[in-house]
């Protein structure tokens, strides 16, 4: 092989490798807003349904979504 095609093999790997990354780190920052929306929001939103709440914290509830949506932007924006 000459030194050229060494290099393109290198440089095609690093590319794979360097999108595999970013596969996997908006992966992770989707599972991210999953887990803050199963947790925050519906956990705050739960007490609705039963009688011991009287209320909803609306803050938790507001920064469950906010976080949420910043997560799975975040997400999308390394995606692309």
């Amino acid at each position: 092989m000459s030194n050229f095609e060494i290099q393109l093999k290198e440089q095609e790997r690093v590319v794979e490798r360097n999108k595999t990354r970013r596969e996997k780190l908006a992966g992770y920052f989707f599972d991210l807003s999953k887990l803050i929306f199963a947790g925050l929001v519906v956990g705050s939103v739960t007490p609705l349904f039963s009688d011991e709440g009287k209320g909803v914290n609306w803050i938790t509830l507001v920064m469950g979504i906010l976080t949420t949506y910043v997560l799975a932007f975040s997400a999308n924006r390394i995606l692309k």
